[in-house]
Parts: C-alpha cells; structure tokens; sequence
C-alpha cells in the first residue's frame, strides 16, 4: 500500500494500538491479541477524530509497511542494537552519549519486537537527527523481520549467549538469528560495529561476510574485516565513577563509546555522559535500603546473564569494600529453555554451592527439579509472605530474574 497520501508534508505521526489513547488526527492502529481486539473499539476511534484506522487480518503488516514507509521519508540514520545480553543498557548509554550532540531518538523502554519496532519508527519525527532502534528476537527470523521494516544503515550486536532456547532449538540458533542484522548491513552498504573481544561475533561476522561474497582480510593486529566499513573496538576497563553495577557492563560502555566516537563525540565527553546516567529500569541498578545493599537486575535472566551477574556480585569492588558483611541471593527462574531448562537451573545452583552462599532464595517451579538445598517459593507473593515473617537486615542482595518473577515487588520489604 502506497502511504504517502497519510505521511506527506507532516512533520510527525501519531499511532496508537489502544484505543483510550486516540485524539483528533491520530492513526489507531486495530490490534488483535490473546485477550482483546482492537477492531471492537474501531468505530470509537474514528468518533474520537482517528484520521486513519487500520483495522482487519492485516492490521499488524500494515502497520510495519507504514512504519517502513515513514522510516524512508526521514532519510536519517538509524543504529539498529541486537544481542542476547545488555542491548537494552547498551542502547540507552549509546543513547546518552549521542544525546549530547544530536537531536536524538531512541527506543523507549522495551519495544524490540514486531510491534514495538513499528510504533517506535512511527514516534520518530522529522526533527530528529539519528534514531537508535532495539531488536528482540525470541525465533529464527525474528531479526530478518525487524531490520527489513527499520532498514538501520549501522549495526551492532552486543553479544550472544543461551537465551529463548526454546524458541531458537539451540545455542547455534541464537547466533544465526542475531546474525541476520549483519546480513542486513552487508547487502545494504551499512555499518557494523563489532567488539573484535567477542570470538562468537568474530565467527557470526565472518560467516555473514562469507555468504555475502565479500573477501575477508585479518590485519598485523589480528582485527577481522570484510569490504565493509567495520568499527572494531575493544572491551576496555570498567571506568570508574559511573552508576552501573557489574563488571559486564564494561562491554556495554565499550560500545557506546565507539559509537560516540565514529558520529564526532570525544571519548572525554562520552564518559562524562556515561557517569552522569542513573540506570532506572531494575537493570545493573545498586540500591540502598534502610536495612541492605541491593543490586536489582530484575528485567531479564537467562543462563548466560545469571552467570555474569552472579560473578560481577561476587568481584563487584562497591560490595566487597563493605565485607564482611554476609551475601544474599534472591534468584528468579529463568524462562524459555525448553528441554535445556533443568540442565540450566542445575547449574546455578551448583554456582551457588561452589560459592557457599548465606542466604539464597529461589523463586519458580524451575528450581524445584534440582538439587538446590535452599528454600524454593514458587511465585513472588509467596516469596514476599516469608520475607514478612523471616526479615533480612544487613546484606548485600542479589536480586536477578526474568521479567515474568516480577522480583521488584520484594524491594519494599528488603
């Protein structure tokens, strides 16, 4: 469908896919879900001064044509950010650092999928300068899918490890997925940023540039590059002085600071910007009670983030200049594994058991197939009912888990 008759001569769009929220002029957008369908509030839009509905079958494809169709009309660039770990901290330090010499937009909270990307696209206005777009993928093809509607002319995937298992079969599938952002910027003359660090994006890399056509080259250093314009980079030290918890995040900081400096903004100023960002979003987030010290990084686990942050908890310099005072871990289940789920939660708590943790409280049936020692509770609410009557003072606090644990809910009671 040719959309121009909608997007010419406007300087931004309005799209909405929940109907309490159309006003005069606005696109509504008729979404049909597991528990609601827009197309039953259509004729309420359109008394509301909708001036397009997009309802039907096909609301959801045409609603990414006309996200595609809108992104072609800005003719600016647009970073797209993957990867199994930190695309979400990595897009908002990107975020900040490029924020202090452009008119930017970038993805507000988590809408990286089918649908988040499109509403994204759409919330971009013509004053912007660059955009920042982050992409989820829980399937194969899931990556294919999103650049092809946000056509990103620069590229960068955090890293990749065991996540949505269930959904990609293996750990391989993972890496072909998020591969798929490298194809994209290699048919289409783009940019990738790389961590030349990363052995499993150096071998997702060269495979893309393989089936490309394009010849490889290694340089004296050992850097990999195709006919590409590649930006290598390094994980460098954690800097100090920021706001971030965990050792991991040095990857993330290493690439907003590449990104920063390739668009002209200085590794002083980015750092700078870097420092003064308060993470907000239960990710890498230190927090002190009244009674403990927490680290909440409640927004997403999987086996290979539950590692890290189980080893940053543990080396982290802001907890250990406090010892002695003892550790606790409050842990969530970790979702979509598939068949790899016990195998998975069985080696955390063989972590936890090398490590001789005080205190350790694990939320999810997930955990009771293993041979954890320590209480298992089998949602948040019943987690909360024994920190009411079994308090904890004086600790530092662990508190990682999927989404789905809802572990934020225990922070008033720790």
């Amino acid at each position: 469908m040719d959309w121009n008759f909608l997007i010419r001569n406007k300087s931004a769009l309005f799209v909405t896919t929940d109907s309490r929220k159309v006003t005069p002029g606005c696109v509504f957008v008729a979404l049909k879900g597991e528990h609601f369908d827009g197309n039953d509030f259509v004729d309420q839009a359109r008394r509301d001064g909708a001036e397009y509905v997009i309802c039907g079958e096909n609301a959801l494809t045409e609603l990414q044509d006309l996200a595609r169709a809108w992104r072609r009309s800005l003719s600016i660039p647009i970073i797209g950010i993957t990867g199994t770990n930190g695309k979400t901290t990595t897009k908002e330090l990107c975020a900040t650092v490029l924020g202090t010499k452009y008119n930017l937009f970038y993805t507000q909270g988590n809408l990286n999928n089918q649908i988040g990307v499109p509403l994204s696209l759409l919330s971009i206005t013509r004053a912007h300068e660059m955009a920042i777009i982050e992409m989820g993928a829980s399937h194969p093809g899931d990556i294919k899918e999103l650049v092809e509607i946000a056509e990103p002319n620069y590229g960068l995937i955090t890293n990749v490890g065991k996540a949505h298992l269930q959904g990609f079969g293996s750990f391989e599938g993972v890496m072909r997925t998020k591969a798929e952002l490298y194809d994209f910027l290699l048919a289409h003359n783009g940019t990738i940023f790389r961590n030349a660090d990363n052995p499993y994006l150096e071998k997702m890399y060269l495979s893309a540039c393989k089936a490309s056509g394009l010849s490889v080259e290694r340089s004296v250093s050992e850097t990999v590059n195709c006919q590409l314009s590649t930006v290598n980079y390094h994980t460098g030290s954690m800097p100090e002085g920021t706001h971030l918890v965990g050792g991991y995040n040095a990857e993330n900081i290493s690439a907003a600071i590449a990104v920063g400096g390739y668009f002209g903004v200085s590794e002083e100023d980015a750092l700078a910007a870097i420092r003064a960002y308060v993470p907000t979003n239960n990710r890498s987030q230190l927090m002190q009670t009244e009674r403990n010290t927490l680290v909440v990084d409640a927004y997403n686990a999987n086996p290979t983030s539950m590692t890290a942050a189980i080893k940053a908890f543990d080396r982290s310099p802001i907890i250990n200049h406090q010892s002695p005072m003892p550790k606790a871990y409050i842990l969530g289940a970790m979702r979509e594994l598939g068949e790899y789920s016990h195998l998975e939660h069985q080696n955390i708590v063989n972590m936890l058991l090398e490590r001789k943790a005080d205190i350790v409280l694990l939320v999810g049936e997930e955990y009771k197939a293993t041979t954890a020692p320590y209480p298992i509770f089998e949602n948040v609410e019943a987690l909360a009912e024994y920190l009411k009557t079994t308090p904890l003072t004086g600790y530092h606090i662990l508190l990682k888990g999927s989404r789905a644990n809802q572990l934020e809910k225990v922070i008033p009671l720790l």
